[in-house]
């Protein structure tokens, strides 16, 4: 049965690039849940329309025109004066420390812009619904928001949503090391069931552990008995 229009979360887009605005507009515009109730391309055009509206879900560019407000500024003024809109980021390029210091700012998500339309479908929902969204090569900054998480900004792990799904992180190669790795074999046995030389394994697996954020075995496990299992 079709959500009706009347029930369905109200979405409002900031990029300064309009083709892209565009795209994403006819992309929600299928969906019965989500709707579309402005497109700006600059930071102050969207706070002039949260006056008169408000919007369930911002979804805004981090980096935006040279003469805008910086991601991170306009975050920390969109959580101040709408608090109650949740604010879904997009970037082309992210680190830790945008992670980090987008949601301490006060965002609800943050995915790449390398990502297809169903997954920021699936990522305006989940912040619509009060959950976090990140993609899973973001989980290790969420070590630099623990203070949110512990002063109640963020109710409890529960409420973040993770695609569990690696292999947006690693290559197949770095995915079958660890998982045998995981089934419990050496280096060398991993190194002759795939022939290939022991050294060639340890690089692939330390730069797993280094796309995942994760410095030695025993993470390892603790990573994958939170976060599910590889592949």
């Amino acid at each position: 049965m079709a959500t009706s229009i009347s029930t369905a979360h109200t979405v409002m887009l900031l990029d300064d690039h309009e083709m892209v605005r565009q795209g994403i507009e006819l992309g929600l515009s299928k969906e019965a849940d989500l709707a579309v109730i402005g497109s700006f391309g600059t930071g102050r055009e969207l706070l002039e329309a949260l006056k008169q509206r408000p919007a369930d879900v911002v979804v805004m560019d981090f980096i935006l025109a040279p003469s805008d407000s910086d991601g991170l500024s306009l975050i920390q003024v969109l959580h101040r004066r709408f608090s109650t809109c949740r604010l879904l980021i997009v970037c082309s390029h992210y680190t830790p420390a945008i992670v980090s210091l987008s949601l301490k700012a006060g965002c609800r998500g943050i995915m790449g812009k390398s990502q297809n339309l169903t997954e920021l479908i699936t990522a305006i929902r989940t912040v619509a619904q009060g959950r976090i969204y990140l993609q899973l090569c973001m989980v290790p900054a969420l070590q630099g928001v623990q203070s949110v998480l512990e002063g109640g900004k963020i109710k409890s792990e529960t409420d973040f949503s993770i695609p569990l799904r690696f292999n947006e992180c690693l290559t197949p190669k770095e995915q079958e090391v660890l998982r045998c790795f995981l089934d419990g074999m050496s280096v060398n046995s991993i190194a002759q069931k795939f022939s290939r030389s022991a050294s060639t394994i340890s690089t692939q697996k330390q730069s797993a552990y280094r796309k995942l954020g994760i410095r030695n075995d025993s993470e390892l496990f603790k990573f994958t008995h939170r976060f599910g299992q590889l592949g």
